[in-house]
């Protein structure tokens, strides 16, 4: 039940981070960079999708995504194109691994250990529930954050 209850939530957030992607008025507006923001919304985007491509998709789905984490914060002005069709492919992936997925798969461990500067979540017998729940907070976290830098145009 659990499962289906994720995929509900990471489809609804997705489809708005491709709204959020969609809305900004210039395509440059996506990169900027201002005061104490050090992120833009074209690089959190990066991030919440590349982090859900491996964390899910490949240590859950077995897909053969290659990450690399640096980019996600050091690329710029990738067309709007691109990250939407990014968007696009993490929510198949993600669909595709949690429909292969049971409740009982939920109650396993997670079969990696991440985030080791978070002791309070990365720890020994994490289950792939939590580990998914985290994820799903952590893609609203960002989806806050890149509505509010779009809106501060």
């Amino acid at each position: 039940m659990l499962i289906e209850e994720l995929k509900i939530i990471f489809i609804r957030d997705l489809n708005k981070l491709e709204e959020e992607i969609t809305l900004y008025p210039e395509e440059s507006k996506l990169w900027t960079v201002k005061a104490e923001i050090n992120n833009s919304g074209g690089n959190l985007c990066l991030h919440v999708t590349g982090s859900m491509l491996h964390y899910i998709g490949v240590v859950l789905g077995k897909t053969d995504y290659v990450r690399n984490r640096d980019a996600e914060f050091s690329q710029k002005n990738i067309p709007r194109s691109l990250l939407i069709e990014q968007v696009r492919n993490t929510k198949q992936i993600v669909k595709t691994t949690l429909e292969k997925m049971t409740d009982a798969d939920l109650a396993t461990e997670y079969p990696v250990q991440f985030l080791a500067k978070h002791p309070a979540i990365n720890r020994e017998g994490m289950t792939s529930g939590f580990y998914l729940t985290h994820m799903a907070t952590h893609l609203s976290y960002h989806l806050g954050q890149i509505n509010y830098h779009r809106r501060l145009g």
